[in-house]
């Protein structure tokens, strides 16, 4: 891949990265969420959302050969195979039918040639003695003819992987998080099926955050970051410590004055003990965590890892079970509600599915929660009650003029909004709930550098101003050592440790690739 760079509108994601992998080589491909790495896959795969959005500038070579791929489909005529992290299995089918999909064998007898295509019957033995081979390569001990629907999760990931394998002429494979999903056990006999599949002279693009099985199976290392590439090395020129600082270290300019507290005589805001949360894809386990009255604390990590969840479940969107305190007094779970009494707020980091009524105006999407929760804005007559029209616009144009939000008028659609104004709204939502504690989920994503400013400024006021506790969820590492006093990093669903903003690039590397207590464990740190 030379040169390879893409705009999503007016963003640069990608900037003149280069890949080089040969046959038979694992190539493992590093970087932080954000860093371009699923972007650049998507570009090899032929993803509809790389050409529905303006395409690609750049070009890939196959065997020698320049290759325009338009398709997922042209991509594995070409002999490009991928194992997505979503799985994109079929439950209700056999595991022989979801490899064998839309390559199915023909039975060869002399009345199934003269069918016509609709007629013809599949070969399933044959299927069966296929798809068994594929199974075997990844030393799986499961039917084949077994259904998906059901299997744990594990299972799922290696059929995924034994359908490209499967493929006659598969020449590479991307690996985006494979082991992401696996026990210990299985992670280690996918790596030696990895290299297995690698010396028949297929070349593996290995996404992962785990550096540790990086230094077990890798050939050469590709580190990006931020869309741009950092370095190339050699497996045997690097190690865990250099790689996690290459992912993580930038310069960070710091919006906030980290004044340093004893943390440990503050006054806890919120205890979580024995804390889960069932969110798919983002599921918590058994976390602990304190977190301090007047405090902006990070929660960083990779996607999938769980960080996602935390505030989902303290605020009731997904079952959640434990034990959370609010200033010393338990909560009760699973109830929105009873965390909003609790002088809670949320910003979710679906601003446009959960976070905001699109079709309604900006007065109405600021005012709508505590008129519903905290019986604010509205008028009562006896029995009877309804809306102050005029107090909700008399609010609106406060926050507007508060938050800056740019707009022709509080009687404006949301949805007219641009990402950040649209942000503005979601935070002015939860101010108005007058909260004590605000959780804000992935505060900038989507939105461009100077809105992004704007949004981590108001946080940075509203702590500083009125003393909320702010606890920010983000992928941007950098931007929440920028204005956060602590950052916990989550992996695997727990808090794999907590780290000050300046503390070095290599802890918060191995921290989010899970590796920092494994070592320090071994007293490497």
């Amino acid at each position: 891949m030379n040169n390879i760079s893409k705009e999503y509108y007016g963003t640069r994601v990608l900037n003149n990265i280069n890949l080089e992998i040969k046959a038979g080589e694992i190539h493992a491909l590093l970087g932080e969420n954000g860093a371009g790495k699923s972007t650049l896959m998507n570009i090899l795969f032929g993803m509809s959302v790389i050409h529905s959005t303006g395409g690609f500038q750049g070009e890939i070579e196959l065997e020698g050969n320049k290759v325009d791929i338009h398709s997922p489909l042209q991509a594995m005529n070409l002999g490009i195979g991928m194992v997505h992290q979503e799985f994109m299995l079929i439950p209700g089918y056999t595991i022989t039918e979801n490899i064998k999909l839309n390559r199915e064998l023909i039975k060869k007898d002399f009345m199934n040639r003269l069918m016509p295509a609709p007629l013809k019957q599949i070969d399933f033995d044959e299927m069966n003695k296929e798809a068994r081979k594929a199974l075997d390569t990844l030393d799986i001990g499961i039917e084949e003819w077994v259904k998906v629907a059901g299997l744990p999760v594990g299972y799922m990931q290696f059929i995924e992987i034994a359908r490209e394998i499967d493929k006659q002429n598969i020449k590479v494979l991307v690996f985006d998080e494979p082991t992401a999903v696996l026990t210990e056990s299985e992670a280690e006999n996918l790596l030696k099926a990895m290299k297995k599949i690698a010396s028949t002279g297929i070349a593996i693009i290995f996404i992962t955050h785990r550096l540790d099985e990086v230094m077990e199976v890798a050939d050469n290392i590709t580190i990006l970051r931020d869309g741009q590439f950092i370095t190339r090395k050699n497996k045997a020129d690097t190690n865990v410590f250099e790689m996690a600082e290459l992912m993580v270290g930038r310069q960070i300019e710091s919006m906030v004055q980290h004044d340093v507290k004893d943390y440990d005589n503050q006054p806890v805001s919120i205890s979580l003990k024995g804390f889960n949360v069932a969110m798919p894809g983002e599921e918590v386990r058994n976390l602990n965590l304190d977190i301090y009255q007047g405090e902006i604390l990070g929660i960083g990590g990779l996607a999938g890892q769980g960080k996602i969840g935390i505030a989902n479940g303290i605020m009731g969107l997904y079952p959640a079970w434990g034990e959370v305190l609010i200033n010393g007094q338990p909560l009760t779970l699973n109830n929105p509600k009873e965390s909003i009494k609790r002088n809670l707020a949320f910003v979710s980091e679906d601003r446009r599915g959960v976070g905001l009524l699109l079709d309604t105006s900006i007065e109405m999407n600021i005012a709508i929660t505590a008129m519903q929760n905290k019986d604010k804005f509205i008028k009562k007559y006896g029995l009877f009650s309804q809306k102050n029209h005029s107090e909700i616009r008399k609010h609106a144009l406060e926050m507007i003029q508060k938050l800056d939000i740019r707009c022709i008028g509080p009687e404006q659609i949301t949805r007219r909004l641009s990402g950040g104004n649209q942000q503005k709204v979601c935070i002015a939502r939860a101010l108005t709930l007058d909260p004590m504690i605000l959780l804000v989920s992935e505060p900038t994503r989507g939105i461009d550098i100077g809105a992004k400013k704007l949004v981590l400024d108001t946080l940075i006021k509203l702590n500083k101003e009125l003393g909320i506790t702010i606890i920010i969820t983000s992928s941007e590492l950098a931007e929440l050592r920028s204005i956060c006093h602590r950052i916990a990093i989550v992996s695997e669903g727990k808090i794999e440790g907590i780290l000050k903003p300046d503390d070095s690039d290599t802890d918060y590397g191995l921290m989010m690739s899970g590796e920092y207590n494994k070592l320090k464990s071994k007293e490497v740190i």
